[in-house]
């Protein structure tokens, strides 16, 4: 690592169950983005058996491309289970009832963002 390098300030990108964030990992290194996993803060409320949460750090440049990343996992986990993806489109029409908010790349929560990220999963989208 150079000095450069070293100078990069590593963000929490998202958090997510430890199998989901080493395969998110894997996706990182392999498309070069520099990340690692840092132990996510427990939800709090002492013995509520939750599963371990770890927090993906990157630098803040990168993470419109782990968001695409997830989009991408996203859609494929979406086609093998025969959901049309064309529906979801950014620019297709909404299904009557829904309400204007996106639905989160990763999780598919439509929610107002909280600080920025997905209300639900922690994804963070701006």
């Amino acid at each position: 690592m150079n000095e450069e390098e070293a100078e990069i300030e590593l963000v929490p990108c998202l958090t997510a169950p430890l199998p989901e964030a080493k395969e998110l990992l894997a996706a990182c290194e392999a498309a070069e983005i520099e990340a690692h996993l840092e132990r996510g803060v427990c939800c709090g409320k002492g013995g509520c058996a939750c599963p371990p949460k770890m927090q993906l750090m990157v630098a803040r440049a990168d993470i419109p491309e782990v968001a695409r990343l997830v989009h991408t996992r996203w859609a494929g986990l979406l086609e093998r289970e025969g959901i049309e993806i064309e529906a979801l489109a950014p620019g297709a029409a909404a299904p009557e009832g829904e309400g204007e908010d996106p639905p989160c790349p990763a999780c598919g929560t439509a929610a107002p963002l909280v600080e920025g990220a997905c209300s639900d999963c922690g994804l963070q989208l701006e």
